[in-house]
């Protein structure tokens, strides 16, 4: 009998291996690591996500009438061998792993590999439309995307006329006082808390709170997420998706990406269910095209990176930065009022959306030069929809911007005024935005202008940068600028900030 081997991120009943197979025509393993689980400081709730929903996709598969073996091993490597040594398969299957170092184990193992179905862009299909471009634009292909799959199109036009409604989705935080939909909270069960207690065992270095049922851990639960969103979230979607507030964690976002990243969802069934709302005009545009935007260009824009640039991209640092994580990022201790509620949410939540990561994570990483690796592996472990594939690209292109301009057009810096703009943190926080130099100076104004001055050799060719560049030479306190800069950059590492 042959075996298909399931990993913790394919968990879908009709893609890869699994699809058309019908139970006692194979064998499904499925492996629990402890090499994995216990390698460094993964969330609480980023190993309880992944291993539950491990567990009951093994759960559901035997209630279909599959054999599954199911184990607990040292690494996925002795897992593999433990099952072919008890069970002696004719041959194993997998679908193609979502990290070029899985693929890569699964290769030399002998598995047989087949294409991973969880994208609607495959890794190939991607590469034969970067051909030989000279430079490979996220709108280029999210409106190729459009066009190939038939989404929010009328003929071979955009529909309402236009490609982009990106311009009416800026607004700052809203100042009404509204209510935004509550999430869907599941009961905790015995499966929970066994993982739990596992977690508590296995994984020492773990941190953040424990799960508390805001996350499915079944295709049901996501699929329940997912009506929600469209329903009830959507219509709000748009305008404010780049506002942080600091009364509400996540506004009108559709925390769909853990489903998404794992298998309980599929980008067709998600998109299709927004463009069905719209067609039925319970979706204003904006916020129908902002979050296909999402889903078709910019998810699906870096899958096809990271595996067109892999292995070699993880390693790029242009900017050479070398400085170590700010312990804030671990602790959450600082006056920046910011940075504490973004690190306090991930801590309790582990998510924030995506402004919190670029313009405040990945900016304040960018700007005061951390290494590029130290950021993609604590936000690898400390999102529950982690993974590398995600982390790569957004970090070493988009926030830090390491690749040198592969796949950013310029550097996401910025001072304090866009946060202060885009959020309410800046009128309860000790550092005042506006100020460059003194004590009460903000850390991302002064670090703003300090990177650039610090980085004008490796910049000065980006016609993008000429004003900021300009601006930054006509600085008459430049130089006390940078000297506050490096005490700034110091006491991100000891956490005095």
């Amino acid at each position: 009998m042959d075996t298909v081997w399931i990993l913790g991120d394919q968990l879908r009943r009709d893609t890869g291996a699994l699809a058309g197979v019908r139970p006692g025509e194979v064998r499904v393993l499925m492996v629990e690591s402890d090499a994995k689980i216990g390698s460094g400081r993964w969330h609480r709730q980023r190993l309880h996500f992944v291993l539950a929903s491990m567990r009951r996709f093994a759960d559901e598969l035997r209630s279909e009438g599959f054999a599954v073996d199911y184990r607990h091993t040292p690494s996925m490597r002795a897992g593999f061998r433990a099952h072919c040594a008890e069970h002696t398969p004719d041959r194993v299957r997998a679908m193609s792993p979502m990290s070029f170092d899985g693929r890569a184990l699964l290769e030399s193992l002998g598995v047989e590999l087949v294409a991973n179905d969880q994208f609607l862009c495959s890794a190939a299909t991607f590469a034969a439309w970067a051909g030989d471009r000279s430079t490979l634009k996220m709108e280029d292909f999210y409106r190729w995307q459009r066009q190939r799959l038939n989404i929010l199109m009328e003929g071979k036009k955009p529909a309402g006329g236009a490609w982009n409604y990106d311009a009416e989705n800026r607004e700052p935080p809203p100042k009404d006082g509204r209510s935004w939909p509550a999430p869907i909270i599941d009961q905790l069960d015995a499966t929970d808390a066994r993982v739990i207690a596992d977690i508590a065992r296995r994984a020492p270095g773990a941190f953040g709170a424990s799960f508390d049922g805001v996350w499915a851990t079944t295709r049901t639960g996501a699929l329940q997420r997912l009506h929600q969103f469209v329903d009830d979230v959507l219509p709000l979607f748009g305008p404010h998706e780049d506002a942080v507030l600091s009364t509400e964690w996540k506004l009108a976002h559709s925390m769909l990406s853990p489903y998404l990243n794992i298998g309980l969802l599929h980008p067709r069934e998600v998109v299709d269910a927004a463009q069905e709302a719209f067609n039925k005009g319970l979706v204003p545009i904006a916020s129908a095209e902002g979050f296909i935007r999402q889903v078709i260009g910019w998810r699906e824009y870096v899958w096809g990176l990271y595996w067109l640039w892999m292995p070699d991209y993880r390693g790029l640092n242009s900017l050479e930065a070398d400085a170590p994580l700010p312990l804030a990022f671990t602790t959450g201790e600082t006056h920046m009022a910011c940075v504490a509620h973004t690190v306090n949410a991930i801590d309790e939540r582990s998510w924030v959306h995506h402004i919190e990561r670029l313009m405040i994570l990945g900016n304040l990483s960018l700007t005061s030069g951390v290494r590029p690796g130290a950021v993609v592996e604590w936000m690898w472990k400390s999102f529950i929809d982690g993974a590398e594939w995600v982390m790569l690209p957004n970090v070493i292109g988009m926030a830090l911007y390491a690749d040198g301009g592969r796949m950013s057009t310029k550097p996401y810096a910025s001072g304090g005024a866009y946060i202060n703009k885009m959020s309410d943190h800046c009128g309860n926080c000790r550092y005042d935005p506006k100020k460059r130099i003194g004590e009460h100076a903000c850390p991302f104004t002064t670090l703003y202008w300090d990177f650039l001055a610090r980085n004008e050799p490796a910049l000065r060719s980006n016609h993008r940068l000429g004003n900021q560049l300009g601006s930054m030479r006509k600085l008459k306190d430049l130089d006390a600028v940078r000297e506050r800069a490096v005490e700034v950059r110091s006491r991100l590492v000891d956490g005095s900030l």
